[in-house]
């Protein structure tokens, strides 16, 4: 197979030469011809040669992993009217907004006159021949368990929760119900991220497709390229988001992946629970700030770690609880990045707005007195306290680690970019995650020392 495609080479043509190939078919064969996947697809998007029952493109961002998904639904779907497909993604929102109504989605690569016919209701498209996918989630295995298919397609399999062992529940249910039509075949298709899912599936006996986002450079545009070039080139994180590289856990890291997915839970599920505790009506909004703080936690905290200059690292900002059940809850990273010391002064008072926090821990070796001086002038009424590292990030980020082996720390959610640097932490020193600075691991580290290791306060009870 060669390892340029079909466009690329008609892209090295003149502007001379591809302008007398146009001008040589007719309106509706340049209409097509934007549609003709076999003469756009990359050699890595196209399906591998040989009797293979999984197929998993992992690739780095951008390199048209859900374009070659939905493409070859599409391919079956047209040709086989007897096609049965599931669709999965992490939830039913991202299912449809991605797989099936994305740019990159069913709908959009279809010719209009060949599009399947949709049926959000019923979660559910079917082709003019009689194909047909239904929509599932993955963080609802069991919506898998009776259907029957003859083909599977996945997205972005890397994120599916698994706190719960749903990911892996979900994918199992959904291969034993591949027992359609005589060649029964499931598509995967990631970024890489060495969850348990992922690496059970590298290691076993399945086609694998492997890429980067600058494959896809004819598709996108020169400041994304070189944007993501400059600042994530060579790192950990561009390593795995950009390059596809699954990157397992370092080698004597304070914390692992499996812990952290041990402790995750879904932000939804915190706070339903945190209402049920609290809160006798079960329609009372919780998306506002005020409620946030009427869910049972006894106090919220803002960790921050404050860049040396404009140019510098990151400022990391993290959002933290206390719940009611006595474990700390992380709720929030509102880190950001190269920007000036009132426009990340001005983020942490928002969130503190945003999450009625009750003190906003800064570490004032770097500017701390910034923090509080800007909440001052916009007049939130939050204590700030001013601490100072007398000890290494490492040093400091051990007793922190050791609540989450015993469980008394969740993520309310996903955060990579703190989980990376997290998992890039040593034991004894040292740091082999994204970037210069774990700066979003240590506004962690300054917020949760507040909420377990400091002075001990038991929950407000209301």
């Amino acid at each position: 197979m060669n390892d340029i495609s079909e466009a690329e080479l008609f892209a090295q043509l003149t502007a001379r030469e591809r302008n007398a190939f146009f001008s040589s078919l007719s309106t509706q064969e340049q209409q097509e011809f934007l549609y003709r996947w076999d003469f756009w697809a990359r050699p890595g998007q196209r399906p591998p040669e040989g009797d293979w029952s999984v197929w998993l493109i992992m690739a780095g961002r951008g390199f048209g992993k859900t374009r070659a998904g939905a493409e070859w639904v599409r391919s079956i779907a047209e040709g086989d009217g007897s096609a049965r497909f599931a669709l999965v993604g992490a939830n039913y929102a991202e299912t449809r907004s991605v797989m099936v109504e994305g740019e990159s989605g069913l709908l959009s690569i279809a010719p209009p006159d060949q599009r399947p016919a949709w049926e959000p209701s019923l979660k559910r498209l079917t082709w003019d021949n009689g194909a047909q996918a239904h929509l599932y989630s993955a963080a609802e295995p069991e919506g898998l368990r009776g259907p029957q298919h003859s083909h599977g397609w996945c997205d972005e399999i890397a994120k599916w929760m698994n706190n719960a062992g749903q990911a892996e529940a979900a994918w199992d249910n959904l291969k034993m119900g591949l027992r359609l039509g005589f060649r029964p075949q499931l598509v995967a298709t990631t970024t890489p991220r060495p969850v348990a899912l992922v690496r059970a599936l590298v290691s076993g006996d399945i086609a694998v497709s492997k890429g980067r986002t600058l494959d896809n450079d004819l598709h996108l545009p020169v400041a994304f390229l070189t944007a993501m070039t400059a600042d994530y080139g060579g790192t950990r994180l561009g390593r795995q988001e950009l390059d596809g590289e699954l990157i397992e856990d370092v080698e004597g890291a304070l914390w692992t992946r499996a812990m952290i997915e041990g402790c995750r839970v879904s932000s939804n599920a915190v706070r339903v629970e945190r209402s049920r505790d609290t809160l006798d009506s079960a329609n009372r909004s919780l998306d506002c700030a005020r409620d946030e703080r009427e869910t049972g936690f006894a106090r919220i905290v803002i960790g921050v770690d404050p860049p040396a200059s404009k140019n510098g690292d990151a400022c990391g900002i993290i959002v933290a609880g206390l719940g009611a059940d006595g474990k700390a809850y992380v709720l929030a990273d509102c880190s950001v990045e190269r920007v000036s010391p009132e426009t990340w002064a001005r983020k942490v008072a928002d969130a503190a707005d945003r999450f009625d926090a009750d003190r906003v821990i800064a570490e004032a070796n770097q500017g701390g007195a910034m923090v509080k001086s800007v909440l001052q002038a916009v007049k939130i009424s939050l204590p700030v306290k001013l601490v100072h590292a007398s000890r290494g990030k490492v040093a400091r980020a051990e007793p922190v680690a050791a609540l989450y082996e015993n469980g008394r720390v969740h993520h309310a959610g996903a955060f990579p970019e703190l989980e990376d640097e997290m998992c890039g932490l040593l034991v004894g020193g040292g740091y082999e995650g994204p970037g210069r600075s774990p700066d979003r691991a240590d506004a962690l580290v300054w917020a949760l020392t507040e909420l377990m290791l400091g002075k001990r306060r038991e929950p407000r009870v209301r």
